[in-house]
């Protein structure tokens, strides 16, 4: 179908910007898959809005049809010549009277519809149809897969080389190619992919909820996975041992870095692919999710000239996000700030920044004692993950640098009883460390079809437990075409933050609970998470279903 035909439809509709259909266009000539296609099946528009806004356009009825319509007559289909059985755009689906119906994704293709015309005599009647709907019809009438991948499956001995040929195969490059651009097109952090007894699932991670996106034949997957480690540089032969390796590409005039990991599991070997998008633009502390309070608590402290400042948070909470969004707001030409992380996952201008690499011995703590001998001002360490490279860093901030590092604990603070527990001193936890900030990501409620209703029962019950009044009503997202119907679009952070004062700093050397330093910490004004959450759903940012189901355990 014409693009320029599909883009007026779609633009005029608003129906998506002309921006996000010149990315879509994009992937879908990158891809080799028509644009139509690719719209339908990214889901970017649902089907029961686009196909009759196309079908009126061009005169025809269009038909949403499956394979478990009891008129469709697969005899119809046998009596075509092998040239028509194949043509992938046109099908015959049934008869009605006298009418042949005949469902057809393009209607440009004249040729076809005279060549059904003159070979079968058939008196016909033209119906729009989607072509992933033809596509899953023809499987059924000829009972079998017509997918381009079928006869590139890899068994159990096979040889290294021979694995290569199938993996280097145009389809098997196509497929892939097609998982990560889909992937990448719908802002997906990660691509999960899993194989089962009989079939493998391609997952995306999009707002931090993963996403069912395709299923794939059990005999087809270890070409998809043996492609995947080709381009991450891994060894193809060895399913045995889990596997690390990176692929950069550069997709829509962007720089993605996309971290591979293997893994074997009980039905061949797990992958994930994590997408980093190398030219994407820094957040600013002010998309972070700060309230103006604790934004400004939070510039006053990074202004400080020593001490440590932690941001803590489980795996995939945006801390990385938040400390290079810091990073960027203190930098400037009179301070030199130097980094170590694993990995590099933002390229911040005006930081040194260092990667940490293993294999030759360049840990954290390594790392960062080599740092010192730069005479930096700033130093951020991605993980404090051991007693080493704890020791330094504090060492580091109690010689005049500010630091800023990460911790894997539920709330603020958990971090000071973290530090104990992996060995630290309590007197040099409270003579080093300035604050702490835990942070949570909660999806945002879609601007296009956010909707005020009555509370639901989930939102009723978390005020309740909270003792805050319950609103008569809130805001929900309905779902549409532009949020993919799930009624939420982007994240933001829900936040907790407060500074070691002269009273919570005596508490630590004392070594008291992580429960008592809460308090304390309530007492002298930190809001808690489950708060922030609560503040945001009455300011129309998020729902209650996405503020528990990130602090559920708090």
């Amino acid at each position: 179908m014409d693009r320029n035909f599909l883009k007026k439809i779609i633009t005029e509709n608003g129906l998506i910007d002309e921006k996000r259909f010149n990315e879509i266009d994009s992937l879908s000539l990158n891809s080799n898959i028509p644009l139509l296609t690719t719209i339908l099946n990214g889901k970017y528009i649902s089907e029961s809005v686009l196909m009759p806004l196309i079908s009126d356009s061009i005169g025809l009825d269009w038909l949403a049809i499956d394979n478990d319509d009891t008129r469709l007559d697969k005899t119809l289909y046998f009596e075509l010549g092998k040239e028509l059985q194949n043509a992938a755009d046109i099908l015959p689906l049934f008869k009605e009277k006298n009418v042949i119906v005949i469902g057809i994704s393009n209607p440009m293709e004249i040729e076809l519809i005279d060549k059904i015309k003159t070979e079968t005599g058939w008196n016909t009647k033209l119906i729009l149809v989607a072509q992933s709907r033809l596509n899953s019809i023809r499987d059924f009438f000829t009972e079998g897969s017509t997918d381009d991948l079928k006869n590139l499956s890899i068994s159990e001995g096979m040889d290294e080389k021979s694995i290569e040929d199938i993996a280097n195969e145009a389809p098997v490059i196509k497929r892939v190619n097609l998982i990560i651009m889909q992937a990448i097109s719908i802002s997906a952090s990660d691509i999960h992919i899993d194989p089962y007894e009989k079939e493998a699932v391609v997952r995306y991670r999009v707002d931090g909820v993963l996403k069912e996106s395709a299923r794939y034949p059990k005999n087809l997957y270890p070409a998809i996975i043996s492609r995947i480690k080709i381009m991450a540089d891994l060894n193809i032969a060895e399913r045995r041992i889990p596997q690390d390796g990176r692929i950069s590409l550069n997709l829509m005039d962007k720089s993605y870095d996309l971290r591979v990991a293997t893994i074997p599991v009980l039905h061949g070997e797990g992958v994930v692919l994590r997408i980093l998008d190398k030219s994407g633009t820094l957040v600013d502390l002010k998309q972070i999710g700060f309230d103006k309070r604790k934004l400004d608590i939070f510039k006053r402290q990074i202004k400080l000239p020593y001490g440590i400042i932690l941001v803590t948070g489980p795996t995939g909470s945006g801390k990385t996000t938040t400390l290079n969004a810091t990073l960027v707001s203190i930098k400037g030409g009179e301070k030199k700030i130097i980094t170590i992380e694993d990995p590099v996952e933002y390229e911040v201008p005006g930081v040194t920044q260092i990667h940490v690499n293993a294999k030759v011995g360049l840990t954290f703590a390594a790392g960062l004692r080599s740092i010192l001998r730069l005479d930096p001002d700033i130093v951020m360490v991605g993980e404090m993950r051991d007693l080493e490279t704890a020791e330094i860093a504090i060492r580091t901030a109690l010689t005049g640098h500010l630091v800023f590092s990460t911790l894997h604990t539920n709330d603020a603070p958990s971090a000071v009883t973290r530090l104990v527990d992996m060995g630290i001193e309590p007197f040099l936890i409270s003579s080093s460390i300035n604050a702490v900030m835990a942070q949570r990501l909660v999806r945002k409620i879609c601007k296009f079809c956010k909707k005020e209703k009555v509370p639901t029962l989930t939102a009723k019950t978390l005020f309740e437990t909270s003792e805050k009044k319950i609103p008569a009503k809130l805001f929900y997202g309905a779902g549409c075409d532009e949020c993919h119907n799930t009624g939420y679009s982007g994240r933001t952070a829900i936040i907790e933050f407060f500074e070691l004062s002269d009273e919570i700093r005596e508490l630590v050397n004392q070594r008291v609970s992580t429960d008592i330093i809460r308090k304390a910490a309530i007492k002298n004004g930190m809001v808690t998470m489950r708060e922030d959450g609560i503040n945001k759903i009455l300011s129309k940012i998020t729902t209650a279903e996405e503020v528990l189901r990130v602090t559920q355990m708090d």
